[in-house]
């Protein structure tokens, strides 16, 4: 098996579901563009399970890419902690509550973490990703690539 590298770039959200698709667009784009720096892994999912805890572990470095409706546009990047909220019980877990998750099963302490909120404006079944978001993202991604410049 393989070590995990040091960062590890997690988007979420469901492509059926309009802007929803934000978190795995970006990381489509993270897996084509062959101008990026090396030296990060990537997953995709529909929404954060308890078993992505596991996903963390080795890391030095976890963004969180989502969709928004309350992020200002075109995103916002905040740092996370560990924190139980309303979510830990439900089938889909926020970031704060899966590193709570992540303290609780693993010995060693969690990787600073961080969630770029992108925001959305249409998250209807069936809907394409909204002109709006299509810009946000795009934003976004000068932001990541930033992030991944200087984490050289």
């Amino acid at each position: 098996m393989t070590e995990p590298r040091p960062l590890l770039i997690i988007g979420y959200g469901n492509p059926s579901r309009g802007d929803d698709a934000l978190g795995p667009r970006l990381i489509d784009w993270l897996e084509r563009d062959t101008s990026l720096p090396d030296g990060y892994d990537t997953l995709t999912d529909f929404q954060l399970q308890i078993e992505h805890a596991l996903d963390l572990r080795g890391r030095r470095r976890v963004l969180f890419i989502d969709a928004s409706l309350n992020a200002p546009a075109p995103c916002r990047l905040t740092p996370l902690a560990a924190r139980r909220d309303p979510s830990y019980t439900s089938h889909a877990l926020s970031p704060e509550a899966l590193l709570d998750v992540y303290r609780q099963v693993c010995p060693e302490p969690p990787p600073a973490c961080q969630l770029l909120a992108v925001r959305g404006y249409r998250f209807e079944l069936g809907e394409a990703l909204s002109p709006q978001a299509e810009a946000n993202a795009e934003a976004a991604k000068t932001l990541i690539r930033r992030l991944l410049r200087d984490a050289d």
